[in-house]
């Protein structure tokens, strides 16, 4: 279980936990998908000992690109949690030479999550419909 991992490890998880259970199954589902592959690109965010999102890539790097999600608690969300990670997978995708863009979606009234993609230099390339979310915006942030 994730609470049990945490508090082996000596963090703890925010009021609520870090999301709903079924998000957490997929995340764990990508987590087991991209160690398969050798790709360690799963994080959790920690401030000050507690668990407050996770961050990480969708699948393994393919054709110079990898996309990523994050979430952030909902209780620890305004705090710029998000913004700081998503910088901070960037720098980690840099310094891979497979990797020379970052592609992320947001839902189109998400207007927060599109805030952090604004601050860590994406750029919006177009609009789809997700099945799970409806209407979404894909960004790119080409890498150097």
């Amino acid at each position: 279980m994730l609470g049990t991992v945490h508090e082996r490890e000596g963090l703890r998880l925010p009021p609520g936990g870090v999301d709903d259970p079924v998000v957490l199954r997929i995340v764990r589902e990508m987590t087991k998908r991209l160690n398969a592959a050798g790709c360690s690109g799963s994080w959790m965010m920690v401030r000050d000992g507690e668990v407050v999102g996770l961050c990480s890539y969708k699948r393994p790097p393919a054709e110079g690109h990898v996309e990523i999600g994050y979430s952030t608690a909902p209780q620890r969300r305004g705090a710029g949690v998000a913004t700081a990670a998503v910088a901070a997978v960037a720098q980690i995708a840099n310094a891979d030479p497979a990797i020379q863009a970052l592609i992320a979606q947001t839902a189109i009234d998400n207007l927060a999550s599109q805030r952090v993609l604004e601050k860590n230099g994406f750029v919006r390339i177009g609009q789809r419909i997700d099945e799970a979310h409806g209407e979404a915006i894909t960004w790119i942030k080409t890498l150097y």
